[in-house]
C-alpha cells in the first residue's frame, strides 16, 4: 500500500511538471503570437495613417483647383455682366436722346 500512494504521488507529481512545462511554452507561444500580431496592427496603422495622408493631400489639391475654377467662372460671369449692362446703357442712351433731341 506504501508503494502504491508512493507511486501515485509520484505519478501527480510527474504529471503537475508536465502540466507546469506546458503551461510555460503555451504561454511564451501565446506571447509571442501577441507580439507578432500587435506588430502587424502597428504596420496596418502606419499604412492607414500613409493612406490617410494622400488622400488630405489629394484632396486639397482638388479643392484649390475647384476654387480656382470657381473664381475663373465668376470673373467670366461678372464680365459678361458687365457688358449686359453697358449694351442696355447704350440701348437706354440712345432711345433718351431720340426722345429729348429727336
Amino acid at each position: 500500500m506504501y508503494y502504491t500512494c508512493n507511486l501515485a504521488n509520484e505519478l501527480v507529481d510527474w504529471f503537475n511538471q508536465v502540466d507546469a512545462t506546458y503551461r510555460t511554452d503555451l504561454r511564451e507561444l501565446n506571447e509571442l503570437n501577441f507580439a507578432r500580431f500587435d506588430a502587424k496592427v502597428e504596420q496596418r496603422f502606419v499604412q492607414f495613417e500613409q493612406r490617410f495622408v494622400q488622400l488630405e493631400a489629394r484632396m486639397d489639391r482638388t479643392l484649390a483647383e475647384q476654387r480656382e475654377f470657381r473664381e475663373r467662372r465668376l470673373a467670366e460671369q461678372t464680365r459678361g455682366y458687365y457688358a449686359a449692362w453697358a449694351v442696355q446703357v447704350a440701348a437706354t442712351v440712345a432711345v433718351l436722346v431720340r426722345v429729348y433731341l429727336g
